[in-house]
C-alpha cells in the first residue's frame, strides 16, 4: 500500500500537479525530488558487500568444521573406498 502512495505522489510530481501555480525554483525543486524519488535502489552497496562477505565466510567455516568432523569424515572415506573397490 505504502508503494502505491509513493508511485502515485512520483507521478504527481513528474506531471507538476502537486505543486500547481508555484514558482520556478519550486518547481525545479519537486522535479528534482520526482527524479530521486522514481529511482529504483537496485544493486548492492558497499557495507551489504561486506556484510555478505562476512556471511559467506561464517557459512564456509561452519561447513568446513562439519565435514571435518569424525562421523562426516569417516562416512565420506567408506563410500569414496566402497566405490574404489566396486566391481565391474
Amino acid at each position: 500500500m505504502e508503494t502505491k502512495f509513493w508511485d502515485r505522489a512520483v507521478g504527481a510530481l513528474r506531471r507538476g500537479r502537486l505543486f500547481a501555480g508555484a514558482s520556478d525554483r519550486r518547481a525545479r525543486w519537486s522535479a528534482w525530488w520526482a527524479g530521486r524519488l522514481g529511482r529504483s535502489d537496485r544493486g548492492m552497496t558497499t557495507s551489504e558487500y561486506a556484510v555478505g562477505t562476512i556471511a559467506a565466510c561464517a557459512f564456509a567455516a561452519v561447513l568446513y568444521k562439519v565435514v571435518n568432523s569424525g562421523p562426516v569424515l569417516s562416512a565420506l572415506q567408506s563410500l569414496v573406498e566402497d566405490a574404489l573397490d566396486a566391481k565391474f
